[in-house]
């Protein structure tokens, strides 16, 4: 530790003391050296400082249910930091372990002041949080933390709108109407500032604090890297996006397309969930573009709506007890959903027999990433649309497989799509053949991710199951043998649950209303249509079928429910 009489000058009269700390800079996310107001505090208060990101193997896995693609996504951001820090004249110190047991170890090795870190809204990072805050009050260090996941502090939201989470867009967008536009960037960390501020050296720094490999972790993926991790592809795929300044002020959403063989959406996502890209850099950019722009997309579909939505979700989640599960959560709808593992294993692994449904969930199991339309798509039919099957189930594998998956987004929109709250709308069920054949009535995407229906003819291949034997021999897939029959009659299904949610929700209207917006469902501007010939087709059924209930039991398993 420091000299006693240093470290009561600097305890007594911290302003005095200009770059006397020895600091840990803790990354978690915010893993970029553009806009990072908290390693700038740091640097202009130390002397020394040590960049840290510690891999808490049984903390990632478990609060985080990380699967081998997000891992992978995150030591390509590791990587990337520590060159970028090495360019710097820096360097990132990687280490395994428990996050408080190593950080106890580093404040006595390396005789440290100060721990530096962002703040996040995310209970396993406020628990934390609250080990560092003890550390620091056992050993007598200072802490700085700033705000940098976040476009606003989300305590200012809360407590303009009274105390308590506005939980409504709308009402949500009023809310920063008064706040004002949000801070801009802070400048690049730079060389000077570790001129300035040193990074002392370790001893075998490459074998005790190098960035371990997927292998080293026990793990393997040898699919191709289609979005590499770190801030220098986040930066370059904003550049590019930000070269067809007419594509990013005309952006619409809902005009995007789900089934397109390349995103059609500007992919930064994986970037803003891990940090890598700031959301107040690429906000700021956005509006200097709209500015620029005599007519450009608005709020919710444009691209500053979506960053908006973003906010929307952290802040509801910031301040709502069990936000990530249904039991204890007051704005969630309690829902009787079924409990059919083998259900579920089906919609997981793509063996639902419906193509349009598996090529997403084998694009999402393959790459890491889907488009917005598409989790509507699987989601809908995992929950209310088809299997009535709980949104935490969904909600778990998005979490370990999708390379954005976010706590807040993640959760709140699995809660929007299941219509356990946000959404009410429930009578639009997305069709699990004709939404995706709208698109791409070719089934180009179906060829590119369900191999094993390539040779069907377009007229079949969203329904391969009405193909003649004859089609399928043809194609060289028979289907319940080579493809799986649907595993559930959709018009069927989907009436029942209809009706299943509509008595729900009269039973708990006073919860449904906490969440009810007034405008439409600004995730779904542009396909009223579909929607509203699927509603026809469930009311028709309605008024001359009566279903029993479908529940996991071997009755309805028996039955071949594919239509």
């Amino acid at each position: 530790m420091l000299p006693e009489a240093v470290w009561r000058l600097k305890c007594s009269d911290r302003d005095s003391v200009v770059m006397s700390h020895r600091t840990i800079h803790l990354f978690r996310k915010g893993l970029r050296l553009h806009d990072n107001p908290t390693l700038l505090g740091a640097l202009a208060s130390s002397a020394a400082l040590f960049p840290v990101y510690v891999l808490d193997h049984m903390f990632l896995e478990g609060a985080m249910r990380l699967g081998p693609l997000r891992w992978r996504f995150i030591l390509q951001s590791l990587e990337d930091l520590d060159a970028r820090l090495r360019a710097l004249g820096s360097r990132l110190y990687v280490l395994r372990g428990s996050t408080a047991a190593v950080l106890r170890d580093l404040v006595t090795r390396w005789s440290v002041t100060q721990i530096s870190y962002d703040t996040e809204v995310e209970p396993y990072y406020a628990r934390m949080e609250q080990e560092i805050q003890a550390l620091a009050q056992e050993r007598g260090l200072q802490t700085y933390t700033h705000v940098s996941h976040t476009l606003y502090d989300l305590k200012r939201i809360v407590k303009a709108n009274g105390g308590s989470p506005p939980l409504t867009y709308k009402k949500f967008l009023h809310v920063l109407s008064v706040l004002g536009e949000p801070e801009k960037p802070v400048r690049d960390v730079s060389a000077e500032d570790f001129l300035r501020c040193s990074t002392p050296a370790e001893p075998d720094p490459e074998q005790t604090y190098g960035v371990p490999s997927l292998a080293d972790l026990g793990l393997e993926n040898e699919s191709e890297v289609l979005w590499p991790g770190g801030e220098t592809h986040a930066l370059q795929r904003l550049h590019k996006h930000f070269q067809s300044q007419g594509w990013v002020a005309n952006f619409s959403k809902a005009r995007t397309v789900p089934n397109s063989l390349l995103p059609s959406t500007t992919g930064l996502s994986p970037y803003l969930s891990l940090g890598c890209l700031s959301v107040r850099t690429f906000y700021h950019r956005l509006s200097s573009v709209y500015a620029q722009s005599k007519n450009h997309s608005l709020p919710p579909v444009s691209l500053q709506g979506q960053v908006l939505w973003r906010e929307f979700f952290y802040t509801v989640a910031s301040a709502t007890p069990n936000f990530t599960k249904m039991q204890g959560n007051p704005i969630c709808l309690q829902i009787d959903w079924y409990h059919d593992p083998e259900a579920l294993e089906k919609w997981r692994t793509a063996q639902t027999g419906f193509p349009w449904i598996d090529a997403i969930m084998t694009q999402l199991r393959q790459e890491g990433w889907i488009h917005h339309l598409a989790r509507h798509a699987v989601a809908c039919f995992l929950t209310r649309g088809d299997l009535w099957i709980s949104w935490e189930e969904g909600m778990k594998v998005f979490e370990e497989i999708l390379l954005d998956a976010d706590y807040s987004m993640n959760a709140g929109n699995w809660m929007w799509l299941s219509a356990s709250a946000f959404f009410h709308k429930y009578t639009r069920i997305f069709c699990p053949v004709r939404f995706g054949r709208r698109t791409d009535p070719q089934g180009q995407y179906l060829r590119k991710y369900l191999p094993v229906l390539k040779n069907f003819p377009s007229q079949y291949i969203y329904e391969p199951w009405k193909a003649p034997e004859d089609v399928q021999l043809s194609a060289g897939c028979i289907i319940g043998k080579d493809y799986p029959h649907p595993m559930v009659c959709h018009i069927e299904a989907s009436q029942r649950n209809l009706g299943l949610m509509r008595q729900v929700r009269i039973e708990q209207q006073n919860t449904a209303e906490l969440t009810r917006d007034v405008a439409d469902d600004p995730m779904e501007v542009g396909l009223k249509r579909e929607l509203h010939e699927e509603e026809e087709l469930l009311e028709g059924a309605e008024q001359h079928s009566k279903s029993k209930r479908f529940s996991g039991d071997a009755d309805h398993k028996s039955q071949k429910l594919y239509c």
